[in-house]
């Protein structure tokens, strides 16, 4: 037994030394800055709900504000077509 050991404890204490050099495992630190990384780039990247829901509510205030807009540029052309206010 003590001859595998001596055998094998130098490959043993390479493969830690090379763990903590590379950092192979990750820390949890390390995954809370790489978490608060990618919650940053994901809020400048994409749009929340409750965001789309105000633009989807200000989209269709703008589609009817121009709906009312375009009736009454038809009410104007049907007056000037017609010969002119009377």
């Amino acid at each position: 037994m003590n001859g595998f050991i001596n055998k094998y404890l130098p490959f043993g204490l390479i493969a830690v030394a090379l763990i903590f050099q590379y950092n192979l495992f990750a820390t949890p630190m390390s995954l809370e800055v790489k978490h608060r990384e990618i919650l940053g780039d994901v809020a400048s990247t994409y749009a929340t709900k409750q965001s789309y829901i105000g633009l989807k509510e200000d989209y269709n205030d703008l589609k009817s504000q121009l709906n009312t807009m375009q009736a009454k540029i038809d009410k104007i052309y049907e007056v000037i077509m017609e010969g002119g206010y009377k």
